[in-house]
């Protein structure tokens, strides 16, 4: 007796290895049986023909820290098959806190922190992480702990690189976090302040991930004209420390830029070849989304948003950014789309700062840079201007994780406000539907194991990533004649087709395509202390 059978669907087991006609049984959380199961009996069943089994996508690269305490039914991830995310990526998690410095990382993490109703009561990672099983979330979360979180609670937020002592506390930190099971750390080297650190920092940092045998994604320092050595510099901090390396994202902004990533792609590779171990994720846009801030110069962001916002009230500071970006700047003001202000701003949405400019009467320059302004540093953008031909090669490639760098949203909640990249509820089902299905890039058994066994593989998760008897039933069932994004960038918050059953835990999270609010069986995956 099951508690579930999946009957009668293609099983691709997530390995890679061709699909092949298997019913999944599930009693108690776990696949419990394969094969030919027409002769068992099960409380609930599934059918599954002309449909595809799989496990459920393990995404890589998330930002749903504070809004999985938000809205723990993590509506706009589950319904892509989502049933891991991990969490805490470029720099910026919500744990550790320090007494003296709380408000401060708190802000410093605005970009990711919708929902002020959210009450950070905890301290340390493992307060953080009860309380996110408090909250009952529908699916899985995997934190990393943010270099950010660490910096600006060892130093604060000052435009420098930290000190022997503040390293020695970052560490300590990062430790304690690692023991109660974090599974890697991230940075964001182009917020600040992480983007002060300098290479002792990252290696001390680099060091501690190798020594507990966790993964350091890497929110790499340039993503622009400076690419290539921002990825030589990550190249070199797994050098010199042995960490197993994450490159977050990888892609590159303005045309000029173009032919770029396969460049990158040959630097890693060559990296892989010396027998370095690293990774890389992307999500199948040609289109990021950021604060609007990253666009400043670098210089220009020292100090985070309270520093920000005074420099660009003083027109000296102003005058000093319009000359830097002259020859600077990597991208066009009509390749960059608002997509989040302050209330009594929303006629802003969806317009290009070339067209804000326009409608001001200004030169869109002096616009962004009132709009950065007016919003204390809260504008956050869609910027335009990659290449497909780029995308393309980050997809083909051997060593690639798909990752949507979105958040799980409620579309009618605090999590869904603006005009969010479309990501965030449509990159699985848009990989699979467009570039799979329709351009046949990868056989969709490559597909599922990019979205499934390797990206578990990279943050050390045991037992998910695939389906085999013994493993936890995190599971998707997907159409593969259907599946497709709906989610548009003029409509974000649209639900894809083609996702008929997720299961998490055993458990029917979407039935027959629709969300059951009252089944959330996911909670904090942990890895146990290893320290080499």
């Amino acid at each position: 007796m099951f508690d579930l059978i999946i009957r009668g669907g293609s099983l691709i087991d997530g390995s890679g290895s061709p699909r092949r006609r298997s019913d999944v049984g599930v009693r108690e959380g776990r696949v419990a049986a394969l094969g030919d199961l027409s002769a068992a009996e099960a409380a609930d069943t599934i059918d599954a023909a002309g449909r595809i089994v799989a496990p459920g996508f393990v995404d890589i690269h998330t930002h749903s820290d504070f809004t999985i305490l938000s809205d723990p039914r993590a509506r706009s991830s589950v319904r892509q098959g989502v049933t891991t995310e991990v969490i805490g990526n470029c720099g910026m998690s919500p744990a550790p806190l320090t007494d003296a410095r709380a408000a401060e990382i708190r802000d410093a993490l605005k970009g990711i922190d919708p929902d002020p109703a959210v009450r950070a009561s905890w301290r340390s990672f493992a307060e953080y992480a009860a309380a996110v099983e408090r909250a009952r979330p529908a699916i899985n979360v995997a934190p990393l702990i943010g270099h950010i979180t660490l910096k600006v609670a060892a130093g604060g937020n000052e435009a420098r690189p930290a000190t022997t002592d503040e390293r020695a506390t970052m560490v300590r930190l990062l430790d304690e976090s690692f023991e109660a099971g974090a599974v890697g750390l991230s940075t964001g080297l182009m917020f600040p302040p992480a983007m002060s650190a300098d290479f002792d920092e990252l290696v001390a940092l680099g060091r501690a991930v190798a020594r507990h045998g966790r993964l350091f994604a890497v929110h790499m320092r340039n993503y622009n004209d400076r690419l290539l050595g921002a990825v030589e510099e990550a190249i070199a901090v797994a050098r010199a420390t042995g960490c197993r390396l994450q490159v977050s994202h990888l892609a590159v902004a303005g045309r000029r830029n173009w032919g770029k990533v396969p460049q990158a792609l040959a630097l890693i590779d060559r990296a892989r070849g010396e027998g370095l171990d690293i990774g890389t994720d992307i999500y199948p846009y040609v289109a990021g989304s950021a604060n609007t801030s990253q666009i400043l110069p670098e210089w220009a962001q020292a100090g985070g948003a309270p520093a920000i916002v005074e420099r660009l009230g003083d027109e000296a500071e102003r005058r000093r950014i319009l000359e830097d970006w002259r020859s600077s700047r990597f991208i066009d003001w009509d390749e960059v789309e608002i997509v989040l202000v302050d209330p009594g701003m929303e006629e802003l949405l969806g317009l290009t700062v070339e067209e804000i400019g326009r409608r001001r009467g200004i030169d869109p320059s002096l616009a962004v840079l009132d709009l950065i302004r007016d919003t204390e540093n809260r504008a956050m953008s869609v910027g335009y201007g990659r290449s497909e031909d780029d995308l393309l090669a980050v997809l083909c490639h051997e060593a690639t994780s798909i990752g949507s760098d979105g958040v799980a949203m409620d579309p009618d909640g605090p999590s869904g406000v603006g005009r969010p990249h479309p990501r965030s509820f449509g990159c699985y089902p848009r990989f699979l539907g467009r570039y799979v299905r329709d351009q046949g890039l990868v056989t969709l058994e490559g597909a599922i194991a990019m979205a499934t066994s390797r990206p578990a593989e990279r943050i050390g998760l045991a037992d998910r990533g695939l389906v085999a008897e013994g493993r936890r039933a995190d599971l998707v069932v997907v159409d593969p004649e259907t599946v497709l994004d709906n989610a548009t960038f003029a409509e974000p918050h649209r639900f894809p087709a083609g996702i008929e059953e997720v299961i998490v835990a055993g458990s029917r999270v979407i039935a027959a395509g629709e969300q059951r609010d009252d089944v959330r069986p996911g909670g904090v995956v942990r890895r146990a202390a290893t320290i080499a």
